[in-house]
């Protein structure tokens, strides 16, 4: 598979993407009290737990790029339409 097709550029691993600046929402189940001292971890470090996630995310897909999936279409909501 060629790099071009990889569905992370590693191109951009470990600064951010023209493509990072947009967002996507990533909603998991995590056990309260982990949450709670996953939190505070963050604080002390000075970070927020978004922060620490897409870092973790980021090592994750360095470590994994040779086995990135082919590059999926990302789903697109059509603008309403107006009423004439």
């Amino acid at each position: 598979m060629a790099a071009a097709e990889t569905h992370y550029n590693p191109i951009h691993i470990g600064r951010p993407s023209p493509m990072e600046l947009k967002t996507a929402r990533l909603t998991i189940l995590i056990d309260p009290a982990k949450k709670l001292a996953f939190e505070d971890l963050c604080h002390m470090q000075d970070m927020t737990p978004s922060q620490v996630v897409r870092r973790l995310i980021r090592e994750f897909m360095e470590q994994h790029q040779s086995e990135a999936p082919a590059r999926r279409p990302v789903a697109r909501k059509a603008a309403p339409r107006k009423a004439r």
